[in-house]
């Protein structure tokens, strides 16, 4: 009738390990994906312009969405 809880705390403390383990392993791939765009100088200015780029449009869209600073 009841439903045991044997595991249960041994199930809760593999979220925070399965958690870093999967943002390493998002982190992991995508640095290998752009390694070989940042060996040669032109590429890796054009990427690091391009991320600066996305991440200034994001934080424009974000404040302006969600009213905290007048553009």
């Amino acid at each position: 009738m009841f439903a045991t809880f044997d595991g249960f705390w041994e199930n809760i403390s593999r979220y925070p390990r399965f958690f870093i383990t999967m943002l390493l392993g998002v982190f992991f791939f995508t640095f290998g994906w752009l390694k070989p765009l940042l060996e040669r100088p032109v590429t890796a200015i054009a990427l690091i312009i391009f991320l600066v780029a996305g991440l200034t449009f994001l934080s424009f869209t974000l404040r302006a969405m969600l009213g905290l600073a007048p553009i």
